[in-house]
């Protein structure tokens, strides 16, 4: 069992010499642990997000199933209708990516040098019959706590400098830190921080042809900035989960080498879920008009048996 009072810092586990890959939360929360930073979410950090939930004010974080469209990735899901004359309807979704819209990614999703998360080689992953780091390990317990939201988008504006949606920006350890201020707002370990970058809700404004245009391979998006002081910023919070409302998380493109590309640090390295695409404004306009930014975080990810990430299915209770 871990000890939530020792949790090393960023430069420690960079530092380790124990066989475990350095910079990495391997063996921190056992040799066979397929959870990752998830098992921060203990009874303490779900009774300390009810006591957020101060006025039962209830916020979806799910965008529409079928956004972005068009999308230059995957095709979109479709629902077929079924009926049964004067009984009953059904419906279903083909071509259904679980990782489409507003999306977990699971600890299946990256690999580092041909391991996973805890040193799970690509073999184990990868063979028909494994479970291995599947995401239903999230499934089975959810991802449950005090969530808080650090609203970039509202705070960049505030300061005279807006983030173009269109327009790749890192957002920097820096940043972070003075949106946090700005709030009056204080990450405690196991935290499920979301970050607003403005992007699904602009996105969801335009035109179906413009659309088109803002979501391609090359596309810039805000988002945060691809290094190792960000991936160290967020281990040292020692929040359980990560997300926000743009393609990637991290800014966009992306640029997926070793080095550069965040989710390495966070998914294989820490065991860290990453959210993608969450529909964040109407939470971060409610934090606005009381001015407090933390709230109960509820996510129940599909229990998809060897799946590599899902729907979050995603409230968050003021």
């Amino acid at each position: 069992m871990f000890d939530r009072s020792r949790l090393p810092s960023y430069a420690e586990l960079s530092a380790r010499t124990d066989g475990r890959r350095p910079g990495t939360a391997w063996g921190l929360f056992g040799d066979e642990d397929e959870v990752g930073t998830v098992n921060l979410l203990d009874a303490e950090r779900v009774q300390a997000g009810l006591r957020e939930a101060r006025h039962g004010e209830v916020h979806a974080l799910n965008w529409q199933i079928d956004r972005p469209a068009p999308n230059p990735y995957r095709p979109a899901p479709e629902r077929t209708h079924i009926i049964v004359p004067g009984l009953a309807r059904d419906d279903y979704l083909s071509s259904f990516y679980l990782q489409y819209s507003s999306q977990w990614d699971g600890l299946r999703h990256i690999e580092l040098d041909a391991s996973f998360y805890n040193g799970f080689s690509a073999e184990q992953v990868d063979d028909p019959a494994s479970t291995t780091l599947g995401i239903q390990h999230w499934a089975r317990r959810g991802i449950t706590g005090r969530g808080v939201l650090l609203d970039v988008a509202r705070h960049a504006a505030q300061a005279g400098a807006p983030l173009d949606p269109a327009i790749r920006t890192e957002i920097t350890p820096d940043v972070l830190d003075a949106t946090a201020a700005a709030q009056g707002t204080t990450i405690e370990i196991g935290d499920v921080l979301l970050i607003r970058t403005g992007w699904v809700g602009w996105y969801e404004s335009l035109s179906l042809d413009a659309r088109a245009a803002a979501l391609t391979t090359e596309s810039g998006q805000p988002g945060l900035a691809p290094t190792e002081e960000v991936a160290a910023w967020l281990w040292d919070a020692h929040v359980s989960a990560v997300a926000a409302d743009n393609t990637g998380l991290e800014a966009f493109p992306l640029d997926m080498r070793p080095g550069t590309f965040l989710h390495h640090w966070l998914i294989p390295g820490f065991g860290m879920p990453i959210g993608e695409h969450f529909w964040l404004d109407d939470l971060a306009a409610a934090c606005a008009g009381e001015e407090r930014w933390t709230f109960l975080f509820v996510s129940a990810p599909l229990n998809v048996v060897g799946g590599v990430g899902s729907p979050p299915n995603a409230l968050a209770i003021r």
